[in-house]
């Protein structure tokens, strides 16, 4: 028999011959896919550098009040831990003190749900392998990836400086500031690439880029609670320190940015190295093959095993967090016991007049409103499970949606409740006073935790299509009660947030009413929720 040698398949040797292809066309239906994520990421975080400019002067309006603050927080070893020495008093070194570590972190929050958007999720869900297979070149999906995270941290440095410099702080540091944040951000794009490389899950891909990131906040801290200048050798190690130790508005150091651009170059060609000797779907460390005879009995077994590495990870971090905020209560009380503006805007978050508890109970609030985050992402859970095609073999066999459904909800509202008992035991182990009413005032938190987390399993179970809005819901409510008071916005404003309807702890009278309202409210909104997913179509 005569032996025929068939035609390659379309596309396959433009693949080989143009790694690239097809690029282009990718960027932009990643842009298309983050048309709203992007711009309101890039809006909210960007524009919030000019709204703290003009606080800060409004709080502390002459050079005198301002010299010392900066002495002030210079002298605090957990204020130093928290946000970074200040190198300049001025109304812009200010800023940069109080906004780099916490922007350049958001800013690689970002990257890291954009970059593993677009590459691990697109191979686990199976979307990848359809496009690999048309003319689409091997290294077009990450090249995109990365080039749609690139051009958020860049919308997201042009609204910062322009926001800087509206805000009448000059502009030479304006732009320093605003490309360090966004140099960090590029770098950990460029870490989730590398992330994706090595885990088949988008889960595990996010957790390992949000732990590398957890670390360098974690070493900044530890170095800048050493040292008051950011010379320590772990801040170094940080490239959360590299962009505090840029100075914005303090003799800008130029060269750490070639520094961050250096990183990011050899990030990127390791990225790349991996991404070219694997094939769609796999990764250099696969999932591990279960045992031959399954162990996990129930849907609440098996929520409980796929939500573990979660709650095991806020847990841990709400009680690093209590610590380094219960040791700060007295010295903050004293940092802004002198000024009026400063003091006036604890006692709005805190509800009363005593500065160690306004203090204490803006904090549990901060705590209950991020708690609020987790509920919110471990009840759409439920929706990855059923989007992912996971859900349907489960409910073929004997398992009802709603014994589903409740081994998942059942991690979300007592894992919340369980988070939000770490951060308040940790910030009475650091405060060292009164541990009672101050693991209380966290835990009154869990009643508006759980009507975010209500809400969303209505959202999930009546529109599943809608469900990822309880993200906006969860954040307008964050906003509200952090940065409302700092606004100076009515009360009545405040009080749209579920958080403004709690009772203040410690230090106000336990008010039972809003508590036990809603505790109900969140109760209707599960059973109306459960309700509504049981009468549709799954994956509609």
């Amino acid at each position: 028999m005569t032996a025929v040698a068939l035609p390659p398949r379309a596309g396959t040797a433009s693949r080989s011959s143009r790694p690239f292809a097809g690029t282009g066309v990718l960027w932009r239906l990643a842009l298309r896919r983050d048309r709203i994520m992007l711009p309101v990421w890039a809006l909210a975080l960007g524009g919030s550098y000019a709204s703290v400019v003009s606080s800060l002067s409004s709080l502390y309006g002459t050079a005198a009040e301002r010299a010392d603050l900066a002495r002030s927080m210079n002298a605090n070893s957990s204020l130093r831990a928290l946000y970074g020495p200040a190198f300049s008093d001025s109304p812009g070194g200010l800023t940069a003190w109080r906004m780099v570590a916490f922007g350049a972190t958001l800013a690689a929050v970002l990257s890291l749900v954009v970059v593993v958007r677009h590459t691990r999720e697109e191979e686990e869900t199976g979307r990848q392998e359809l496009l690999s297979s048309a003319m689409v070149g091997r290294r077009a999906p990450l090249t995109a990836a990365l080039l749609t995270a690139l051009t958020a941290q860049a919308a997201l440095a042009a609204v910062t400086a322009a926001g800087l410099v509206a805000s009448g702080v000059p502009g030479r540091g304006s732009v320093a500031l605003a490309l360090s944040v966004a140099g960090v951000g590029a770098l950990f794009a460029c870490t989730a690439a590398i992330a994706a490389q090595f885990t088949e899950s988008a889960r595990a891909a996010k957790g390992i880029t949000a732990a590398v990131i957890g670390a360098a906040y974690v070493l900044k801290a530890a170095g800048d609670a050493t040292s008051d200048d950011g010379s320590a050798v772990s801040t170094w190690l940080s490239p959360i320190g590299w962009a505090e130790n840029v100075r914005p508005y303090a003799s800008e150091r130029w060269w750490v940015l070639g520094l961050l651009a250096a990183a990011v170059g050899v990030q990127a060609v390791l990225a790349y190295a991996l991404a070219g000797r694997r094939d769609v779907g796999l990764s250099f460390l696969p999932a591990r093959p279960g045992p031959a005879r399954g162990g996990l009995g129930t849907a609440g077994a098996l929520a409980r095993r796929l939500q573990r590495g979660s709650v095991l990870g806020w847990l841990a971090g709400f009680l690093v967090t209590g610590v380094v905020f219960g040791g700060m209560a007295d010295g903050a009380a004293d940092l802004v016991s002198g000024n009026s503006g400063a003091r006036e805007i604890f006692q709005r978050m805190g509800g009363h007049a005593g500065l160690t508890d306004a203090f204490l109970s803006a904090i549990t609030g901060m705590l209950g409103m991020v708690t609020a985050l987790f509920v919110v992402a471990s009840v759409l859970r439920l929706h990855g499970e059923e989007t992912s095609q996971r859900a349907e073999p489960l409910l073929a066999n004997a398992v009802g949606r709603l014994r589903w459904a409740a081994g998942h909800l059942v991690v979300a509202f007592a894992g919340s409740a369980a988070v939000l008992l770490a951060g308040g035991a940790g910030m009475a182990v650091g405060y060292g006073h009164r541990p009672g009413p101050v693991v209380g005032a966290a835990l009154v938190q869990l009643p508006a935790v759980w009507a975010l987390g209500g809400l969303t399993v209505l959202l999930y179970g009546a529109a599943p299509k809608a469900a990822p809005a309880a993200w906006g819901v969860a954040g307008l409510a964050l906003a509200l009660g952090w940065i409302g008071p700092v606004l100076n916005l009515p009360q009545w404003v405040l009080d749209l947030s579920p958080f403004g309807q709690l009772p203040k702890l410690p230090g106000a009278a336990m008010d039972w009413t809003p508590v036990l309202v809603l505790t109900g409210v969140a109760a209707a909104l599960v059973a109306a929720g459960l309700t509504a997913l049981r009468r549709r179509d799954l994956s509609c």
